[in-house]
């Protein structure tokens, strides 16, 4: 598949997204910069942003199996993984297999599971397959985990702890939408009417615009996939990442800066995005653009900091004005 194919695709798959959810082009950007380079997406936002419409509207866009799994205080690790069940009839143990055998997974309020659960779905995660009795078995592909965390409402969560935080390829912040669309939101929505259904009638939700079929198949998938890897980055590319990631770690207000994982997450984000755009080299601008949903995440500051008032997005910024001004 040419160059040109694959933007077409993308383009269509963004199209068909933006008939559902109004506004979000960045984070629709940052979800097939995720499935493109087969990292994972943790997306921050209080409810009502279309989170989970969103991520319904790119599986039934691109033809992935979709589930989306609530997490509670009371949820168990095999309520993700599957388990082992007794047949009565045979007497014998037969796998029921769990939500994670999916393309899409939709991990809903993920901080409010108990630690054993959230790293019962980090380690599925991280190694693409889940052990269940004594037989393991492999994750299908590809595998992208879209975990939510709500800002608010801290009472009974679990806070991801550093090194959990630090699978997750990206975090993007969700924002409120504009002016303008919100109202084209309202409009939508008053335009969804009624459907019957047996004796009755229940109102349309915009989740019932999804029944069109895929724009795009899985093999689709798989050869953007292929073609992100053919972007070019430059040298000089490479010795900006290090060097932002170096600064990171130096700078006198931040207690632990960006792992190496940091960095391989910026760069693959930058070849997805520059492919995105039409591109078959990075540049300077998906560095920037990407670098705070690669780096806050991972960027804890001390006390000192904390105790001025200063944010991770403040010294990121002043990180990058210092390597963007040089």
């Amino acid at each position: 598949m040419s160059l040109h194919e694959v933007t077409s695709f993308i383009q269509a798959a963004r199209d068909r997204i933006a008939s559902v959810v109004v506004g979000q082009d960045t984070v629709v950007e940052r979800l097939l910069v995720a499935l493109f380079t087969g990292g994972h997406l943790l997306l921050q936002g209080v409810p009502g942003l279309a989170k989970t419409l969103l991520v319904a509207a790119l599986s039934k866009t691109i033809d992935l199996a979709f589930a989306r799994i609530q997490f509670t205080i009371d949820l168990l690790p095999s309520d993700i993984l599957g388990s082992e069940v007794l047949d009565q009839r045979t007497s014998e143990f037969r796998t029921v297999k769990g939500p994670v055998f999916t393309n899409l997974l939709l991990a809903d309020e993920v901080n409010r599971a108990a630690p054993k659960v959230q790293s019962a779905l980090l380690e599925a995660m991280q190694e693409r397959k889940v052990t269940i009795g004594k037989e393991t078995f492999k994750l299908p592909a590809p595998f992208l985990v879209i975990a939510t965390q709500n800002p608010v409402e801290q009472s009974g969560t679990f806070e991801l702890p550093e090194a959990q935080l630090d699978r997750f390829m990206l975090c993007h912040r969700l924002d409120y939408p504009s002016k303008d669309e919100e109202r084209e939101i309202l409009r939508r929505n008053m335009a969804l009417g009624v459907r019957r259904e047996d004796r009755g009638a229940v109102a349309r939700t915009e989740f019932d615009v999804l029944e069109d079929g895929p724009v795009g198949s899985t093999e689709q998938v798989v050869q953007a996939m292929e073609a992100v890897h053919r972007v070019h980055v430059s040298e000089t590319f490479l010795e900006h990442v290090v060097e932002v990631v170096s600064r990171t770690r130096r700078h006198p207000s931040v207690e632990l800066g960006g792992s190496p994982r940091a960095g391989i997450a910026l760069v693959k984000g930058s070849r997805a995005r520059a492919l995105i755009h039409d591109r078959d080299y990075v540049v300077p601008e998906d560095l920037f653009a990407l670098a705070e949903d690669v780096f806050l995440h991972r960027m804890r500051l001390n006390y000192e900091a904390l105790a001025d008032g200063r944010t991770g997005e403040g010294v990121l910024r002043e990180i990058l004005t210092e390597l963007g001004a040089e």
